[in-house]
């Protein structure tokens, strides 16, 4: 069996003990995510890999969306670990939420390690048409209301 030995991860491993001591691995860590717009809807994507879709949980607050997860690390009770590179613990993430967005609308899934978000824009903030009357007949102007 081949050592590996990399000084760069090591030197991370320490610092992070140094400056943070156990209350460090304890805090909550961070998801990578893509955030988009699709017409008049928003889609999050947001790597959970490993994680248990039981352990996740979504909450709106007012504007506060807020995303919550738990990875156990997996292994025998008695196994000597040789490396632990696969970070294990509790994930959080907050997202403010504009205006003009249906909250009670949101949908979650979870696939592959990869949990999506579908937010749509409420139907007062979509783009219409308003309709102009004058003497002469009426126009339709295309326009957008914002609100």
């Amino acid at each position: 069996m081949a050592v590996v030995f990399d000084p760069f991860r090591e030197m991370d491993r320490l610092t992070a003990q140094l400056w943070g001591g156990q209350t460090a691995t304890r805090a909550p860590r961070w998801m990578p995510m893509d955030l988009y717009r699709a017409g008049d809807h928003y889609v999050v994507n947001i790597d959970l890999p490993g994680v248990d879709p039981g352990s996740i949980d979504v909450d709106v607050d007012g504007n506060t969306l807020t995303i919550r997860a738990e990875r156990t690390l997996r292994g025998e009770e008695e196994a000597e670990w040789i490396a632990q590179e696969r970070p294990s613990g509790s994930y959080m993430r907050q997202l403010s939420l504009g205006e003009g967005l249906d909250l009670d609308q949101i949908h979650a899934h979870y696939e592959n390690g990869v949990l999506s978000m579908t937010i749509p824009v409420s139907e007062q903030a979509k783009p219409r048409k308003i309709e102009v009357q004058s003497r002469g007949g009426q126009q339709q102007i295309q326009g957008t209301v914002t609100g």
